[in-house]
């Protein structure tokens, strides 16, 4: 090989590394999150994980990016070990489908199906769908389709340029000579790792090794092997993810190393054993493409029947390899939500978001019991309440102060459209969660001054913020449901009600007024009833923004004139929700007593 044939080598090399990576970013954007959110929602059984694994590394086109997204599963708490263990097998399976796509460079045949199948014919289309979306697109979505088209091209291309480089060398017996060497099976298979350890890609080296096969040296003695050093090899890109982590995350990393040792081991203490007393004949016949693919698929899946069964013996055996010498330490409820909050998973921006949006939800549940622990206070102090309010208020501060640094560092990355939206609706969201729970112990604290000043309020006032409370109690009810199933239909319902918070608030605040002016009300509890009031009012108006930020996610118009269009609150269903409101809060006759 000349210096141009090596220069060439080198950036077909460059391609393909870099059209798996833009392959696999342009997946992430357009999948959205949606493959990864199920990997925490159906892997009830281990069959179900085993296909979860497969299909999600499938997708993105990375066993160890599968991987390192289970062992930080496993460090915030959302997966066990043994469901880690059945999503890692299914991922070995997943990673095989980039052999098959890299095998179709190797592709004879004069038919047209065959030569539009072959990426010379097919990868040029794809990059200029690819060019025209890219050029074309006002959105990350789009975006990130243009980047599949590119990525799948630019991969095909890198492969085609490396077999072209590789092409002097079918004439070369000194690389025949070194090749021969690997078919040694350890020597392969320190090969295998080591090159697949170096470049954390297992996927990356398979299509190296399909290139260099195109020379006619590859063997099935010297391919078998490097395949399967190179599934220990890509072990070390969870093992790295698993530093500093929690023990059980550890244990993951080192269950995906335990089961491709134990795989590897078996694999080739049964096939070497055989060949003693069978002597394969194949094994000096050079390989193909195909061939690679097909070692490759046979090897993980069988590897997966075989160690299926044993699921919990890999899980005991990780527990005695990586022990846990630290105490117990007793977390609190809000502590093991931000475990959510999992720093490995910003490389998953798709995914981050999903776990914010979680924990989101769980500030707002917060949220609203803490509310009603303030209704029920205006209604009958307690000093146990009142400090159980200050409590729950001093951890909605901790969501948001871990929420606030996350939802920021996830920003930074590339989304798809509809996750950086509902990022949008989180980071809104975050204050006025925050503002709901700052008022309510501003509420509490004002039903303090009621109880210590001399004058009581009368029994009309406390009907009259009974009845306040209730419909602000439920309009924070409202915003947690919208918030949490993310449903138009749930926040539509709460601008009405928050119209009809005001027009109680107008009515109470004049009836306050005339009391003082008649003198029924004292001069000192009236700044501690209008600061109640205003509270209430308060309270409203933020849940009013959570039920925006909610409509405008679900119908994605996203600006203040749309939203305005959208709601009209002259329409009948507006007018009947609000009128059907006011008269369940209706307020009792002034003159009642």
């Amino acid at each position: 090989m000349t210096l141009f044939d090596y220069l060439e080598l080198l950036g077909g090399l460059s391609m393909l590394l870099y059209g798996m990576s833009i392959l696999g970013d342009g997946l992430n954007v357009v999948s959205g999150g949606k493959m990864e959110s199920l990997l925490k929602r159906l892997v009830s059984t281990k069959f179900k994980g085993v296909l979860l694994g497969a299909a999600v590394t499938a997708v993105i086109q990375s066993s160890s990016a599968t991987t390192v997204m289970v062992v930080a599963l496993v460090n915030s708490g959302v997966l066990k070990l043994m469901q880690a263990v059945s999503i890692i097998m299914g991922a070995n399976i997943g990673t095989t489908m980039t052999a098959w796509i890299l095998s179709l460079s190797g592709l004879n045949g004069e038919s047209f199906l065959i030569q539009m199948l072959k990426p010379s014919s097919f990868s040029p289309i794809l990059a200029m769908i690819g060019v025209i979306i890219l050029f074309t697109a006002k959105n990350e979505t789009k975006k990130g389709k243009a980047s599949v088209f590119l990525g799948f091209a630019v991969l095909m291309f890198g492969m085609e340029t490396m077999m072209r480089a590789m092409t002097p060398l079918q004439s070369s017996t000194e690389f025949f000579e070194v090749v021969s060497l690997f078919s040694n099976p350890i020597l392969g298979l320190l090969l295998g790792i080591g090159i697949t350890a170096l470049i954390q890609s297992s996927s990356a080296f398979t299509g190296i090794l399909q290139a260099l096969s195109s020379t006619g040296a590859i063997t099935f003695g010297t391919a078998i092997p490097v395949i399967m050093g190179q599934n220990i090899g890509t072990c070390v890109t969870a093992l790295l993810s698993s530093i500093g982590a929690e023990v059980n995350a550890k244990r993951a990393a080192i269950i995906h190393l335990i089961f491709n040792v134990i795989g590897t081991g078996l694999f080739l203490c049964v096939f070497y054993l055989g060949n003693a007393f069978l002597h394969y004949t194949f094994l000096n016949d050079t390989v193909n493409a195909v061939n690679i693919a097909i070692i490759h698929t046979t090897f993980n899946i069988g590897t997966t029947v075989v160690l299926y069964p044993f699921a919990g013996q890999l899980v005991k055996l990780s527990q005695k390899l990586i022990v846990d010498k630290k105490a117990p330490v007793e977390m609190d409820a809000i502590e093991q939500d931000l475990r959510l909050l999992e720093p490995r998973l910003l490389d998953r921006p798709d995914f981050a978001v999903q776990q914010a949006y979680t924990v989101l939800c769980q500030m707002m549940k917060l949220t609203s019991q803490e509310f009603e622990e303030t209704a029920q206070l205006m209604q009958g102090y307690t000093p146990e309440r009142h400090e159980k309010i200050e409590w729950m208020e001093r951890q909605v501060d901790r969501y948001e102060d871990a929420l606030q640094d996350y939802s920021v560092r996830i920003s930074k990355a590339s989304l798809s459209d509809t996750d950086a939206h509902k990022l949008t609706v989180l980071m809104y969201s975050v204050n006025d969660i925050e503002r709901v729970s700052d008022y309510g112990i501003n509420l509490a604290d004002q039903v303090l001054r009621s109880v210590e000043s001399p004058q009581k309020f009368s029994r009309l006032a406390m009907r009259e913020l009974k009845i306040y409370s209730d419909a602000v109690k439920e309009i924070v009810q409202n915003s947690y449901y919208a918030l949490e199933s993310l449903s138009y239909e749930k926040a539509i319902q709460i601008e009405p009600l928050e119209e009809c918070i005001d027009d109680i608030n107008q009515t109470l605040s004049r009836r306050h007024i005339a009391r003082l002016q008649n003198g029924s009300c004292s001069a000192v509890n009236g700044p501690i009833i209008i600061e109640m009031f205003n509270s209430l009012e308060r309270i409203a108006d933020h849940c009013s923004n959570i039920g925006i930020s909610v409509i405008q996610y679900t119908t994605q118009k996203y600006l203040a004139h749309e939203y305005q269009s959208h709601i009209d609150k002259t329409s009948d269903a507006f007018r009947a929700t609000f009128e059907a409101y006011c008269d369940k809060y209706q307020l009792p006759a002034a003159s009642d007593r």
